[in-house]
C-alpha cells in the first residue's frame, strides 16, 4: 500500500511540459561545433565579399546590366542587401537544414534518443523543443548575416540611403524598414527547407542524410522552378517565390508575391511538421 501511494504521490508531481526545458535545449544545440563554424561561415561573408570588391573594383563596371550588385558599394543599407541576394538562393538553405534537420536524428545517432524518451520526456514534448530551437537558431542565422553586412558596408562605404537599381533612392529609415521586411520573408521562405529537414530527421538517424536530403529536393525545386516548359505549375514551387522579397527593395513596396510565397510556403511546413509529429508517435525507437 506505501509503495502504491509513493508512486502516485511521484506521477503527482511529474509535469510533461516541464521536461527538456528550451534553455536545456538551446545551450546544448549552441554548444555544439557545427554551430559555431556556421555562425563563422555568416560573420565572416560580408567581409568576404568587402574584400572581393576592394581587389576586383567596383561591382558593375564593365558591363551594361543595371541590378541590385551593381549599387553594391553604394551605402551599407546596399552592401547589406547585396549580401541576402548573394545568399539567399542557396547559401541560407544550409544553416536552416542543418539547424532543423540534425536535431533528432543526431540524438538517434549517438544513441540517446531512446534514454531522453526514457526520462520520461513525452515524443511530442522531445520533438516541440526540437522544432523551436531549430527555428530559433535558423532565425538568429538569417538575422546575423544582414545585421553584420549591414555593419561591414556601414564602416567601409558609411551610412546613406539604399540606392536601387530602377533610379531612385530609399531614405535611411525606410530602407532599414524593408530589409527587415526582406530578411522576415526569406525566414518564412525556408520554412519549408526547415520543414523538410526536421521531418526527415525522424525518419533517420544519420544526421547528413537529413541535412543533405533536404538540401537536394530544395535544390531541385530551384531547378524545376527554371523549366519554363511547366507553366503554371511552378507557381507551386516554394523555390518559385524566393526571390519575391526584391518587391521589398522598390520604390513601392509590393506584397503580392510575398503574400502568395508565404501562403505557400506556410502550407506545405505545417503539412510536414504535422508528418514528422505523426510519424514520430507510431516510432519504434530503437537508437
Amino acid at each position: 500500500m506505501s509503495t502504491l501511494t509513493e508512486r502516485t504521490e511521484a506521477a503527482s508531481g511529474y509535469r510533461a511540459g516541464r521536461t527538456l526545458p528550451l534553455r536545456v535545449e538551446l545551450v546544448r544545440q549552441l554548444k555544439r561545433r557545427r554551430t559555431l563554424v556556421m555562425g563563422g561561415v555568416l560573420f565572416a561573408l560580408p567581409l568576404v565579399l568587402l574584400v572581393a570588391f576592394q581587389i576586383g573594383g567596383e561591382p558593375g563596371e564593365g558591363n551594361d546590366r543595371i541590378n541590385l550588385m551593381d549599387a553594391a558599394t553604394a551605402s551599407g543599407a546596399n552592401f547589406a542587401a547585396v549580401n541576402l541576394f548573394a545568399s539567399a538562393g542557396f547559401l541560407l538553405v544550409i544553416p536552416v537544414a542543418l539547424f532543423c534537420g540534425d536535431t533528432v536524428a543526431s540524438e538517434a545517432g549517438w544513441s540517446s534518443l531512446r534514454y531522453l524518451l526514457a526520462a520520461p520526456v513525452p515524443r511530442a514534448r522531445l520533438l516541440w523543443s526540437k522544432l523551436v530551437v531549430g527555428l530559433g537558431l535558423s532565425l538568429a542565422a538569417l538575422v546575423l548575416l544582414p545585421a553584420v553586412a549591414l555593419a561591414v558596408g556601414t564602416a567601409a562605404y558609411g551610412w546613406g540611403p539604399l540606392q536601387l537599381p530602377t533610379g531612385g533612392t530609399l531614405p535611411t529609415g525606410t530602407a532599414a524598414t524593408r530589409l527587415l521586411i526582406a530578411t522576415a520573408y526569406i525566414m518564412v521562405s525556408q520554412l519549408v527547407t526547415a520543414a523538410l529537414a526536421f521531418w526527415l530527421s525522424t525518419r533517420t538517424d544519420a544526421p547528413l542524410g537529413a541535412v543533405g536530403g533536404a538540401v537536394f529536393l530544395t535544390v531541385i525545386g530551384s531547378v524545376l522552378d527554371e523549366i519554363t516548359a511547366l507553366g503554371d505549375w511552378r507557381h507551386f514551387l516554394p523555390a518559385h517565390w524566393q526571390y519575391a522579397w526584391l518587391d521589398a527593395v522598390q520604390p513601392r513596396l509590393q506584397w503580392t508575391d510575398m503574400i502568395q510565397g508565404t501562403a505557400l510556403s506556410v502550407t506545405y511546413a505545417l503539412v510536414l511538421v504535422a508528418l514528422a509529429f505523426r510519424g514520430f508517435a507510431r516510432k519504434d525507437v530503437v537508437s
